[in-house]
């Protein structure tokens, strides 16, 4: 059920089977605040929060035409803009304050920045996915490098442990100290290692299998569930309770394992969604049971709520468009501590957003009526 607010307002609300009263949200059209130094954001390709529930955005700079960043060349065309830092970090009222990032002494920076982690020692961990991104990066919170997982170079295959393929995603488990790796849009699997030393642990394909780099026909969603991850195999989540949810993108899909791989269960989601899927990226709900999942659909164009154990689509907001809370290509999502979601777009959307959680907008309405 959708409902604005206003001009500047978009909200909307769900009943989930453990509430007693729908849960609403409401676009922050004022956040974030500009930029300084006459910076301008390209394409927003991750969006990750922090335990101080800072907001980290990874952008691509080299995504900006030279009309976005026209006063960055020689000579300037115009008054705006520079490229930003590809890692920005926001804080809840949206100041930018934090930058950094970009090609450094002993590690090999993206071609093509996409996605970001900031993990539970505070460590930011961030991806690639052009052309030769086989690794992933990890930082300081102040930019510090600290370890390269992987590397640069041809693309190899999906049995190949010294290096990812174009890897989409990761999250650190603060259970056992483990990076799970979305690998990815080159690559059919998903590929753990030690988050300290950067070894190889264990990695799986779709239903727990070993992975395959075998041809699959186009999706086709009358047909059978294919055994395989397409590409990309885009996010990884892990929940407090062990199981370990992979965003099969384009097969339109959820998978559930245990930590060892071991296959439990999946969930469609808009299955009859074809163009580049409708399983872009996940988050947990930050109540203590983690209940939900939000889901960002970057074909739909919409972020809708899922019953974490059994996939029910509960709610939904957003749809196509550039007005504030409207999305082209929502790319990522986070939650904060209070339930606030933050997304960002890739393509020409080039923006990142705030949801306020309002979840007892509803309740007030209600106690004002006779």
């Amino acid at each position: 059920m959708r409902l604005r607010l206003g001009l500047a307002a978009l909200a909307f609300a769900w009943a989930g089977s453990a509430l007693a009263d729908p849960l609403t949200f409401q676009v922050d059209p004022a956040w974030p605040k500009p930029l300084p130094n006459n910076w301008i954001m390209g394409q927003a390709s991750g969006v990750a929060v922090d335990a101080q529930d800072n907001v980290w955005v990874v952008q691509r700079p080299r995504s900006l035409t030279d009309d976005e960043k026209a006063a960055s060349l020689n000579p300037p065309r115009t008054k705006c803009c520079h490229p930003a830092p590809p890692v920005l970090v926001f804080d809840q009222a949206g100041t930018l304050i934090r930058s950094w990032g970009g090609p450094g002494e002993g590690y090999d920076w993206p071609q093509n920045e996409h996605g970001i982690h900031i993990d539970h020692k505070g460590f930011v961990w961030l991806a690639g996915n052009g052309d030769t991104d086989g690794q992933i990066l990890k930082f300081t919170p102040n930019g510090t490098f600290v370890l390269q997982i992987g590397k640069q170079g041809p693309q190899t295959n999906s049995l190949d442990t010294s290096r990812l393929g174009k890897p989409a995603a990761m999250q650190v488990d603060p259970e056992t100290n483990e990076l799970f790796v979305a690998d990815g849009y080159f690559n059919h699997r998903v590929i753990v290692f030690d988050a300290e030393t950067g070894a190889f642990k264990r990695m799986w394909g779709a239903y727990g299998k070993p992975p395959t780099d075998e041809t699959l026909p186009a999706y086709d969603p009358a047909a059978a569930p294919t055994q395989q991850f397409r590409n990309p195999v885009h996010c990884v989540q892990i929940a407090r309770d062990g199981l370990v949810y992979v965003c099969d993108r384009t097969n339109d899909r959820v998978q559930v394992f245990r930590r060892d791989g071991s296959f439990v269960k999946e969930f469609f989601v808009e299955k009859s969604t074809r163009a580049n899927g409708s399983v872009w990226e996940l988050a947990l709900w930050p109540d203590a049971e983690q209940s939900y999942l939000l889901n960002a659909d970057g074909a739909n164009n919409e972020v809708r709520t899922l019953s974490r154990d059994t996939g029910e689509v509960l709610g939904a907001f957003g749809r196509n468009g550039r007005m504030a809370g409207d999305f082209h290509w929502v790319h990522n999502l986070a939650v904060d501590s209070r339930g606030n979601v933050f997304t960002t777009e890739v393509d020409t959307g080039k923006r990142a957003q705030k949801f306020l959680f309002r979840g007892d907008l509803i309740l007030r309405k209600r106690a004002a009526l006779p």
